[in-house]
């Protein structure tokens, strides 16, 4: 069986060395008997998707069924939550590959390991759904307390309404386009017609 052993650090952890890692990965691959097609490499945090460039290239790898099992030291070397474990374990499911994490023995290729992948899919959706009460209870009491939920309304912006009368103006003198003035106010042409019409403002600028 081909697999693709995935290792990383952090950036912060400055005195870690992957190659750990890797030892142990080669170690357990060599036991089970198992050919390694790559070795990927990040040195990344796990929330830092944009520069762990080595786990893109592993799940492109996986799309493409380039081997069949991932094996990693740690689950926290791969996934930034249960959730994104969760999510990455399913894709990897539909194309036949399985997933290995030497230090807490976790297989999914395995029947206990596709029952602990579901319970972490539950535990994952509980966290979800606490996180959204928490939120939905936060903007209640901000409401409850005459708090603002949301972006403020353009015409409450510091400033907006002595611009928007300068531009009327020049709008009604002909001075400006409506998109020119659209511009110059920050704001998108649709929401300049919108504010124009809710004034009366007729198409060349006049009431």
């Amino acid at each position: 069986m081909k697999v693709a052993l995935y290792a990383r650090v952090s950036t912060s952890d400055k005195d870690q060395d992957p190659e750990t890692q890797m030892m142990a990965l080669r170690d357990s691959v060599r036991t089970q008997g198992w050919e390694v097609y790559r070795e990927y490499v990040d040195r990344a945090p796990a929330n830092d998707l944009a520069h762990r460039t080595a786990w893109r290239q592993l799940l492109d790898d996986a799309a493409r069924r380039r081997f069949q099992a991932v094996v990693v030291f740690k689950l926290d070397r791969a996934f930034r939550s249960v959730k994104h474990m969760h999510d990455t374990l399913s894709a990897w499911e539909l194309v036949g590959i399985s997933f290995r994490s030497v230090r807490e023995s976790f297989d999914t290729s395995t029947a206990a390991g596709r029952l602990l992948m579901n319970l972490l899919a539950s535990v994952a959706e509980f966290e979800l759904e606490i996180i959204r009460e928490r939120v939905k209870a936060g903007m209640d009491r901000a409401r409850r307390q005459g708090h603002r939920i949301g972006r403020p309304r353009v015409t409450e912006r510091r400033g907006f309404n002595a611009s928007f009368g300068a531009v009327l103006a020049s709008l009604d003198r002909g001075e400006t386009s409506r998109r020119r003035a659209a511009r110059d106010l920050g704001i998108g042409y649709a929401t300049l017609k919108r504010l124009l019409d809710a004034r009366g403002v007729g198409r060349e600028g006049a009431p």
